[in-house]
């Protein structure tokens, strides 16, 4: 049977969940009411499978008829009455027992998938002075304490432990990670982290979705307090996310000021991860709706389900694609919410990164929280693959990625 998440499965339960909507006409034969017409389509099950509708027909697949039927006989029940069906609830079982070990193994898993990560970043060369601490150690102290959630002091004992572990081989002052994320040089290489850290899961990973939330930070607007007379506000962060849909991992990050855009970021986040995953259906809501958006994703390859706004036509100005998919937004409205019914995912995917690393971030300047915010992106990717381990087998190997990371880095 289909995978529940997919667009037939969606469209076959809330076939179940209409009330008569599946009919028993025969000992292997079926009517099932069509959803956009007062019809009904025939389904057999004497000798495999068959229905009626044109999908069946043309594609040889399950279509939604025949997986509504099946739902409609795997919920069927007796009673006093009769034989009688209950609704079907449009959710999805835990995976609780890879759930409960991946959540078991997560911290000593996790400083061991961090250790193998960060060993692709590249050391500078030092001819004279003292000698630096690796880079690629200090980053390991600082990802670790973003995912501790410790501050520097109470941390400095995660790094001591590391040592015992082998998985660093010196143990920096307790204020050296905080120092590294104050560099803009390490901008780059979390961004790069963040993709490695995504990669192993490029075979399950095709469809993405795209959307932006917001991060406070420790500092305020004086601005505002002295213009408008009104109590301090916090300053944010806007990240700009774009995530798997079947394991919510991040695939690629921007960060703005807390008025930045959306609309720009997509493309940009688009082609970084269509880097390292190939692209299949990618949904955003109407704050991405654009041509560009919309010939940037076919041009992957891709389908993007992004709704349109209400001022919108179907004006093609020179996108095919812009004027195809208003009319099929337009004339298969149902189809089209099946598919966009995927970003959710990303809204979840934000959620959990807040709720497992806080939405408040403790550096004091913009490139400090930028880094610390990129870090917790880190840190999450490979909570997820984890979690993967545990439930699809996948075997992270960092060390040899096919990817190159910043042939630059700086002095600690």
């Amino acid at each position: 049977m289909e995978n529940e998440n997919t667009a037939r499965a969606i469209r076959a339960r809330a076939i179940v969940a209409e009330k008569n909507a599946i009919q028993k006409v025969g000992e292997h034969t079926f009517a099932v009411k069509s959803q956009s017409g007062e019809g009904r389509y025939k389904i057999d099950n004497c000798s495999g499978w068959k229905c009626n509708c044109l999908d069946h027909e043309k594609r040889g697949v399950d279509c939604k008829h025949i997986l509504a039927t099946k739902y409609y006989l795997e919920i069927q029940k007796g009673s006093p009455e009769g034989t009688v069906t209950e609704k079907v609830r449009l959710t999805y079982s835990q995976a609780w027992t890879a759930y409960n070990a991946a959540q078991k193994e997560e911290v000593r898993l996790f400083d061991a998938l961090l250790k193998d990560l960060v060993q692709a970043i590249p050391e500078p060369e030092q001819k004279m002075g003292r000698p630096h601490l690796p880079v690629r150690e200090v980053l390991f102290c600082a990802v670790q304490k973003v995912y501790s959630q410790l501050s520097s002091r109470r941390a400095y004992s995660l790094f001591e432990n590391a040592i015992e572990r082998g998985q660093i081989a010196h143990v920096p002052s307790f204020n050296m990670p905080t120092i590294l994320l104050n560099k803009p040089e390490i901008t780059p290489l979390l961004h790069e982290l963040i993709m490695r850290s995504a990669m192993p899961l490029e075979s399950i990973e095709t469809d993405f979705s795209v959307d932006s939330t917001g991060f406070r930070t420790t500092t305020f607007s004086a601005y505002n307090g002295e213009k408008h007379h009104i109590k301090r506000v916090n300053r944010w962060l806007k990240a700009h996310i774009c995530a798997g849909v079947k394991t919510n991992i991040v695939t690629s990050i921007a960060i703005t000021e807390e008025n930045g855009a959306d609309c720009p970021q997509f493309e940009p986040l688009m082609r970084k991860t269509a880097e390292s995953f190939a692209i299949g259906e990618v949904s955003a809501d109407k704050a991405y709706s654009s041509r560009d958006n919309l010939e940037a994703i076919d041009g992957m390859g891709g389908i993007a389900y992004i709704p349109f706004k209400k001022n919108a036509t179907g004006k093609a100005k020179g996108s095919s694609i812009w004027h195809k998919m208003y009319h099929y937004f337009q004339l298969h409205r149902e189809e089209f919410e099946a598919h966009y019914h995927k970003r959710s995912n990303v809204e979840a995917t934000n959620a959990a990164i807040k709720r497992k690393f806080g939405e408040t971030l403790k550096s004091k300047n913009f490139t400090a929280q930028v880094n610390e915010l990129l870090a917790k992106i880190v840190a999450y990717n490979l909570t997820v693959i984890i979690h993967e381990m545990h439930e699809n087998g996948v075997q992270p190997d960092f060390l040899h990625l096919n990817s190159t990371v910043c042939t630059e880095s700086p002095t600690v």
